[in-house]
């Protein structure tokens, strides 16, 4: 982490009011209950450190993407439940995240309580970084802290914006801790290490994969993207996923990685399907001899069984997109499999990173969360750091 920034370990909060970006941008189910809540979770050590300084606490974020203002669907106090529970307090709502109300009760917070603002997408100021908006949101406290990773690669008004109108800012605990944990993978690895890249596909992952060849020793791919490779090979791929206009950029990098001594490691057989469906006739086919009418939607067993080795016999294990469709029992074999060894890895000593988005879902669902080092919170900010371009989020935070 940026040695500038100060983290809310370097202030005391005693009778401040902390105006802090959290991530609540939480999956609900279709009751409007928060269905999964790790990223309250994550939140929660930094709002109880200045809740035990003596200071106050005013929470503000986003919650989907609400196209037309103010939507009940999108509307931030269907996390309230859960963030009383989690942080044993109970907890103020203002219904707008600027005004009026939201200024007086904010004013009106004593040491020790709680205010969550409503969805700040609910303005488009908020995602333009418009500054008029940033100053609205300003004023409602005394210190800015960022703690909220998942967004920090956005330029909106609440992450980059808003710093400029504050003396004090600092990081929170989970943001601290996200950049330390990326930097642990990118900088000082354990050797041997293994990245593993999966998901649907390459052009996401292209400049991830272009700094990973100068620093690792393994490269795993698997996912739909793995399909783009076989075809690029000469392989029969029947209608799996493909980016046509990447075969010529994967076979250059190939060949980049056997001229920088990486082991490039592919998929050797595949779950197959009639159809996207996980009730469709499947089979099992070698890589690249996939026939016409089925489609591969995960790895095959002797597949699992050589990724799992190169996995356990690593020190250092980034893992970032899932091996198939996991969200089908039909096809989640794969990413267990891959699971399961980086956990066991982890058990022996080595240091593993679960890098957001769909690896994080499928670590919490198969009930991986605490047998890894790390589980990012954040896919798009992690890619960003470690692909070495500068968070706005972050940068806002220098003094």
């Amino acid at each position: 982490m940026n040695k500038r920034i100060k983290s809310v370990d370097n202030l005391d909060f005693s009778g401040k009011r902390a105006l802090i970006r959290v991530d609540f941008n939480v999956p609900l189910d279709e009751h409007q209950n928060v269905s999964d809540a790790t990223r309250i979770s994550a939140a929660i050590p930094t709002i109880q450190k200045i809740l035990k300084d003596g200071g106050s606490v005013i929470l503000m974020s986003h919650l989907g993407r609400p196209k037309d203002g103010p939507t009940d669907k999108y509307s931030l106090r269907h996390v309230i439940s859960e963030l009383q529970k989690l942080s044993g307090t109970s907890v103020k709502f203002a219904p707008d995240c600027i005004g009026q109300e939201a200024q007086q009760l904010a004013a009106g917070l004593k040491p020790g309580e709680i205010l969550l603002l409503e969805n700040l997408r609910f303005y488009k100021e908020e995602e333009k970084g418009d500054e008029d908006f940033a100053k609205k949101l300003a004023s409602l406290g005394d210190v800015y802290v960022n703690d909220a990773f998942g967004t920090a690669h956005r330029a909106h008004a609440s992450t980059a914006v808003i710093a400029k109108f504050f003396d004090t800012k600092v990081s929170g605990y989970l943001l601290k801790s996200e950049l330390e944990n990326a930097d642990k993978v990118m900088e000082e690895p354990q050797r041997p290490y293994t990245a593993i890249m999966g998901g649907a596909k390459i052009s996401d992952k292209i400049l991830i994969i272009e700094r990973l060849l100068d620093k690792v020793d393994n490269l795993i791919i698997g996912g739909g993207m793995s399909y783009t490779f076989a075809k690029a090979q000469g392989g029969q791929i029947g209608d799996s996923l493909c980016e046509a206009d990447k075969l010529d950029y994967v076979l250059e990098l190939m060949n980049k990685a056997k001229s920088k001594g990486v082991n490039l490691i592919l998929p050797v057989d595949t779950v197959t399907s009639k159809a996207f469906a996980n009730d469709a006739e499947q089979g099992l086919a070698v890589s690249g001899e996939i026939p016409d009418g089925w489609m591969g939607l995960d790895i095959g067993p002797e597949t699992r069984k050589q990724f799992a080795e190169v996995v356990k016999n690593s020190k250092t294990i980034l893992w970032n997109g899932p091996m198939g469709v996991f969200e089908m029992s039909s096809f989640v074999h794969g990413t267990v499999a891959i699971a399961e060894a980086v956990a066991e890895a982890t058990q022996n000593g080595a240091f593993s990173l679960i890098g957001g988005g769909d690896s994080a879902a499928a670590v919490n669902k198969f009930g991986f969360t605490d047998k890894v080092s790390y589980v990012s919170t954040g896919g798009g900010a992690l890619l960003e750091h470690m692909e070495g371009k500068v968070l706005p989020g972050v940068a806002a935070l220098e003094p």
